[in-house]
């Protein structure tokens, strides 16, 4: 079978797809036929080997585990089950957040897996591990009326935040560039601010309130996000910068220290629970994924490289068997 395989950290020079043996399942695991994976951050700092702390997923301090597969995002067709799993059977269609998501075949544990509704396109389902899980930990907070503030509203998670938020009644004031406002709009968003016309002074000094922020771009300094914050409200870190060893970590736990219980750490764990719902919200039309490109198994190089690159508007998805 083939894979894209990354062979070092750095650049999108360093995958290629390259024939590895087939994988194969324990007990409590399935063996997947991938159709479409989903690329996310995680790929980014992964492929980057930065910050240093995210190596230990690929293996390896210098360089990843040989027959290290990319991708953490996927859906597809179960083709075997484990001799212990129970709740999956041969043909069932599935999407999880696993590892060595960009291949032809991938081993999924089953606690990790859901079920794919009909009328929900394998592309569909591959963009939700991550992106959709984190973006519905984010709204968890969010209630009807209350007002949230998202920034990087027009990325893989931001996407589905905005969308998720109105669905339950909030007003949502999105932080996108320009040239996505529109398309931010349309996913329901009352109000835009431009980062790259609005300051982080402007923002702080703006009468605007909200109960919950959302920052997933780490763009503003978090002492003039907490300026914003209403009377109890809550900011929830999910991004920014900090070096090579800890990355957004540090940001985070900055934020953590000087902000008190206004702040908090936005962390998710692979949860099918989440999957499940997300996958009914959009075979019912309550939101949809925002895919900016579908990329063939052939072109995952490129797909990598155009994460690495950055200016993407909702997910980026491989589609593996077509």
């Amino acid at each position: 079978m083939r894979a894209l395989l990354q062979t070092g950290f750095g650049s999108p020079g360093r995958v290629a797809l390259q024939e590895v043996p087939q994988p194969v399942p324990g007990p409590d695991d399935l063996l997947v036929r991938v159709h479409a994976a989903g690329l996310n951050a995680a790929d980014r700092f992964l492929l980057r080997g930065e910050p240093f702390a995210i190596r230990a997923l690929a293996g390896g301090l210098r360089k990843p585990k040989p027959g290290f597969v990319v991708g953490r995002a996927l859906a597809g067709r179960v083709e075997a089950v484990g001799s212990d799993v129970r709740d999956f059977v041969p043909g069932d269609e599935i999407l999880a957040e696993s590892t060595s998501a960009i291949g032809e075949l991938a081993v999924v544990p089953s606690s990790r897996a859901a079920r794919k509704p009909v009328g929900v396109t394998f592309a569909q389902a591959a963009a939700l591990p991550i992106a959709g899980a984190t973006a519905l930990a984010g709204v968890r907070r969010v209630s009807g009326g209350q007002r949230l503030l998202v920034t990087g509203a027009s990325g893989g998670v931001g996407t589905f935040a905005v969308q998720l938020a109105v669905d339950k009644g909030a007003a949502v004031t999105a932080i996108c560039s320009g040239r996505n406002a529109a398309m931010v709009r349309k996913l329901g968003a009352e109000r835009i601010i431009d980062y790259e016309k609005t300051s982080a002074a402007d923002l702080a000094a703006t009468s605007q309130r909200y109960d919950v922020i959302l920052d997933l771009a780490g763009n503003y300094p978090v002492s003039a996000l907490r300026r914003v914050l209403a009377p109890g409200g809550v900011l929830l870190l999910s991004a920014g910068t900090g070096g090579r060893w800890l990355g957004p970590a540090r940001r985070m736990l900055k934020g953590l220290i000087t902000g008190g219980r206004q702040v908090r750490p936005l962390t998710v764990s692979p949860d099918p629970a989440a999957l499940a719902v997300l996958a009914g919200m959009v075979a019912t039309g309550r939101i949809r994924p925002v895919i900016d490109d579908i990329y063939r198994f052939d072109e995952a190089p490129a797909a990598l490289d155009r994460i690495d690159r950055g200016w993407v508007s909702g997910k980026i998805i491989v589609e593996v068997a077509g």
